[in-house]
This record gives structure tokens, sequence and C-alpha cells, in this order.
């Protein structure tokens, strides 16, 4: 019980009491004070029946914590009746009709036939996966024709003409290989760093991810298991891919003769001395 608030309410009543303009005497004020106690005493309580028993503390936070709450409640030692949901019933079986005199006219025969034949062990099933590929978003600094500089691999260091982005989300980017020997390759976009420098390109021939696509080794027998064939298998640069890098050589090399220094500039590599520092350079 708040007790400050039935005194209040309790002075309130008796401060504004009046009957007709007449003053009431001390019997008359005692019974009108016990009936007017009574109904605020039960007005309170059942405004405080419906009220939560955590307040509020200035700044919106809770002044009791969730298992404090838990135990004041007294919630452990309330049954916990969990709702079960409602299972459709399945029909496992059905019932066909068979033609013929002596076949008893129908036959009931499994809604699901099973398998004939059972894995002799047991093979785990893939989960399933509903994620979906979603193709690579390019920077905004790299775009077909810009100049970028390689950061890992055999050619790291170099700086290559970025021809397009591939499907797969790479760059495809070039040397060209007649200037500083980079060929056709697919880098990933994070091992480079973009530079403001640009080519204009002429319109370049379509070239997909399968280009660079290897076959694979031939298996061994058991003969020639313990035979070394590692010569034979040596991975060789075929005809077409030559073929495709001087048709792209041919359109990219004039190009780049087109802009001043930008030869040499292809030629030399990218190197860092003492008190050179990346991140405060503009490229």
């Amino acid at each position: 019980r708040d007790v400050r608030g039935q005194r209040r309410v309790r002075e309130a009543v008796v401060s504004t009491q009046s009957t007709g303009g007449r003053a009431l005497n001390s019997a008359h004020r005692r019974a009108f004070n016990s009936r007017c106690f009574r109904t605020a005493e039960t007005l309170l309580l059942n405004e405080m029946a419906h009220t939560s028993r955590n307040s509020t503390l200035p700044g919106g936070v809770p002044k009791l914590s969730r298992s404090a709450v838990y135990k004041k409640r007294a919630l452990y030692k309330r049954k916990k009746v969990a709702t079960v949901p409602a299972v459709k019933e399945v029909a496992l079986t059905k019932t066909k009709t068979v033609a013929g005199e002596k076949n008893g006219g129908t036959r009931t025969v499994p809604v699901q036939k099973s398998p004939r034949f059972y894995p002799t062990e047991d093979c785990k099933t893939p989960l399933k996966n509903r994620r979906v590929a979603k193709p690579t978003k390019l920077r905004g600094s790299i775009v077909p024709g810009s100049v970028v500089i390689l950061l890992a691999g055999s050619h790291r260091g170099k700086r290559v003409v970025v021809l397009k982005q591939l499907p797969s989300g790479l760059l495809l980017v070039t040397g060209p290989y007649k200037i500083n020997g980079v060929p056709l390759r697919r880098v990933d976009q994070t091992y480079v760093i973009a530079t403001s420098t640009k080519v204009e390109l002429p319109a370049i021939p379509a070239i997909g991810d399968e280009i660079f696509k290897r076959k694979g080794k031939p298996t061994k027998n058991e003969k020639e298991m313990f035979v070394d064939n590692a010569g034979d298998n040596s991975y060789k640069i075929s005809a077409e891919k030559v073929a495709l890098q001087k048709e792209i050589d041919a359109l990219v090399v004039p190009a780049v003769k087109k802009v001043d220094m930008l030869q040499s500039y292809l030629r030399s590599r990218f190197t860092l001395t003492k008190g050179q520092f990346p991140h405060e350079m503009k490229f």
C-alpha cells in the first residue's frame, strides 16, 4: 500500500468536503472520512493491480532487472504449459482399383513408393542453401582503360592496363605484353593500386573466364604409377591464347603510344624508398 498516496487522497477529500454550504460536525466528519478513505483505498488498490512492478528511473532505465522482476512476480512457481502444434495426419496408403474378377477389385498401396535399392554406406546429404552469389561491385576508381599497379603475383610492382571486369568479378589486365611483358591475366581488384592515368581503348573482343581454364592432369594407371612424367605434363601456352594476346596488343599498344611518356611509365616498376609512404601519395 502506498501510505503517502492514501494520506494525500484523504486530505484532499476532507479539505473540500461540504454539504450545501453547511459545516459538518465531528461525528458526520468521521463517518464521511471513513467512507472516503475506504473508497480511495479501493480505487488505489485496483489501480495498483494493473500497474507494473518495475518503475522507470530518469533516462528511461528500468529500476529492476529482468531476473529481479522474474523473482518478484514468482514466475518460477507457475507451471509452464507448452502449446503443442496440431499435426496434420498424412495418409501413407491409398486404395487403388484393380481390374480383373479374381483380383479383389481394390488394393491398398503406399502413397510414396519405396526405392528398390539402398546405398551400402550412409551418405551425407548436403544442407539446403538459399544464398545466391552476387556480382562483385567494381571500385569507382577503376574503369576500362585505367592503369593500375599490381601488388601480388609474379608481376608485382608492374603497371598494367585494365581491359574490363570478367563475369567472375576479376579484372582482365594486360601489360601490354609487347611493352612490359605482362600477358593477359586475371587479377583481384583487392591486390591493385588504382592510378589516375587512363587510356582510351578501342573495342575489345569478347573474352571470358573460360580462356584461363586449364586442362586437368591425366591420371596414371598402375604401370605408370612409379614413372615420373613431370616433363610431359608441364604447362604449355596454347596457340589460341598466343593469337589472342597478339590481337589485344595490336589494339592496346597504339592507344598507349598516343599518350606522351606512357610507354616508359608502363615499363618502369613501382618501388618505394626510405621516407616514402603509399598512403600519403596521390597516384
